[in-house]
């Protein structure tokens, strides 16, 4: 049996909802990934169908996170599967609102037109994002209330999901206190639309890098939401490749070193987090830090390091300790 028919048969047993949604946003990234080559109409530099084909990728993931991550409740798993259920609901509404102004050539976000398109997204978006964060919160304090694996597990576990909530306060900013003030654009069908909001700090959008479309010349909340987004991914790498070295290093094996060690991660990641909000909430571009951005963000890898290091120290001399005694 190869890794990709062993990945079908354990997904088969994760929450059915989810994964069927992790599928759906699979299959709309595959479709617009095709559509940014086929279809030529941009907005604000950017192809159309490039806005859908980020959001079902990352959907996607952190939807398939999630249905994994629910078969691992001990308690409150008919609470757990009726959350996953709604928030895969949700995500369905809030994507297939970014996909269809993309089929129509128009904004999604910020869209304060009165048209049919608009009126709809809006809706779509009113009733959707709420759904969203309240799931990940459910979640997470569900799993604040019990076990679902070794500390570093858990560990690893909560502080994903408290930091993909944390994603999501600062996506709603994006609409509340970015670029608040009203301006127009042009379509990607040559029609005016008024914005109200952005996703850049201190510039509009329509100045972003490559891919990504970050501002380059100016703040953008989407880089902390991004990566809060998937921080639980990040850390349970993190917590697989340490059980991975605790089979050929003696001092790894112990369960309180591993979850120090992630820990140290998870401190480090939340500050990196923190240190991009407020780096974008003043306007600079994550290409640009100034001196206080590069010292915050030094300060934060440096005692991640140190405490990781420290953690390491003790355990290996622990484990010489222990085996000169029994030598």
């Amino acid at each position: 049996m190869n890794v990709l028919t062993r990945f079908v048969h354990a997904v088969r047993g994760w929450h059915r909802p989810l994964v069927l949604h992790a599928a759906l946003m699979f299959g709309l990234a595959v479709f617009s990934a095709v559509a940014v080559f086929a279809d030529d109409r941009l907005l604000l530099g950017e192809p159309v169908w490039a806005k859908p084909m980020k959001f079902g990728v990352a959907m996607g993931v952190y939807s398939l996170t999630l249905a994994w991550l629910l078969t691992r409740l001990t308690k409150g798993r008919r609470v757990g599967w009726w959350v996953g259920t709604g928030f895969a609901l949700a995500g369905v509404l809030d994507v297939g609102a970014v996909a269809w102004a993309a089929a129509h050539g128009t904004f999604s976000h910020f869209n304060q037109d009165t048209d049919d398109v608009a009126r709809t997204v809006q809706t779509v978006f009113s009733f959707g994002i709420m759904p969203l964060m309240l799931a990940t919160l459910v979640i997470a304090i569900l799993l604040l209330i019990q076990r679902t694996g070794d500390r570093a597990l858990a560990r690893a576990l909560r502080a994903g999901l408290g930091l993909a909530f944390a994603s999501m306060v600062v996506a709603l900013w994006l609409s509340t206190s970015a670029g608040s003030a009203p301006r127009t654009e042009v379509d990607a069908n040559g029609h005016t639309v008024s914005l109200v909001g952005a996703h850049g700090i201190g510039d509009p959008d329509g100045h972003g890098m490559a891919l990504t479309n970050w501002s380059t010349t100016g703040g953008d909340l989407r880089v902390p939401h991004f990566v809060g987004l998937h921080a639980i991914q990040v850390l349970l790498a993190v917590t697989a490749i340490l059980n991975v070295l605790a089979t050929r290093r003696p001092w790894l094996r112990a369960e309180r070193v591993r979850a120090r060690l992630v820990g140290a991660a998870v401190f480090g990641y939340a500050g990196v987090f923190a240190v991009l909000t407020w780096q974008a909430k003043r306007g600079q571009s994550v290409l640009h830090p100034d001196a206080p951005t590069l010292v915050a963000f030094g300060a934060v890898v440096v005692l991640a390091l140190v405490g990781a290091a420290a953690t390491a120290t003790a355990a290996r001399r622990q484990t010489v300790e222990l085996a000169a005694v029994h030598a």
